[in-house]
């Protein structure tokens, strides 16, 4: 009866034990993820919203479904969120976390933010030529679109200092590429923060492969553009 009872209270500690190392466990990856995304308890950040080509103050639903990713996992964090439109987010970068969503071409925000943090990257604007539109040049590097087919995306955390909030852009060649590299963040963002820490800057290139077939679902890594892309472009003499 004795080692019934000894048995009885070893796995009552035992269980006891394992469910505290879980807590603990769960508790310190949702810091680790507060911590990625800036976003401590109660905190509130910003989700800077694009237009749609040719509607002026509409919002295209691929961008809407990227928005509403962001927002449930602002709300994971414990955090609130404030939605700007473009051409109102009049404010500097890093007091709180920013989610800016969309190209140059409809977002103004966007095309500040990467002539002042990524200068060595750059999205064209132009509707011609036709096989240049949304062109990505990174470096001396460019990508072309093939709608429907091959489209890429910029996905970056970005910091302006030591303690300041970062900075998150999903610029994209087409609307869905936007929603793409959102959900690859939520995704993917436990393996990102062990990657670059929770205070590190990144600039990834993805590839969105067949979205007419999968959606925004299948996107592949093409690299880590982070150094070509915070470089400022060298100016040949003329």
């Amino acid at each position: 009866m004795y080692e019934d009872l000894l048995n009885i209270v070893l796995g009552v500690v035992a269980t006891g034990v394992s469910a505290s190392l879980g807590w603990i466990a769960r508790t310190a990856l949702w810091r680790r993820k507060q911590a990625f995304f800036g976003l401590p308890g109660n905190a509130e950040c910003v989700l800077v919203v694009n237009r749609e080509a040719g509607r002026e103050g509409a919002v295209h639903r691929f961008d809407v479904f990227a928005l509403l990713e962001l927002s449930a996992l602002i709300k994971g964090c414990g955090a609130h969120a404030r939605i700007v439109q473009h051409d109102l987010a009049h404010q500097g970068f890093g007091e709180r976390t920013e989610f800016c969503v969309g190209g140059p071409g409809s977002n103004q925000r966007m095309e500040a933010h990467l002539r002042t943090l990524v200068p060595g990257l750059s999205v064209s604007t132009d509707p011609e030529p036709v096989e240049d539109r949304s062109l990505l040049v990174i470096g001396s590097e460019r990508y072309r679109m093939d709608p429907g087919t091959s489209e890429y995306v910029i996905l970056a955390r970005l910091t302006a200092g030591e303690g300041a909030r970062p900075v998150f852009l999903f610029c994209g060649q087409r609307a869905i590429t936007n929603q793409a590299a959102t959900r690859y963040l939520v995704r993917h963002h436990e393996k990102l923060a062990r990657k670059y820490g929770t205070d590190g800057s990144f600039v990834l290139l993805l590839k969105v492969v067949n979205s007419q077939a999968y959606g925004p679902d299948v996107v592949e890594l093409v690299a880590d553009v982070t150094r070509t892309a915070r470089s400022a472009p060298v100016v040949e003499a003329g």
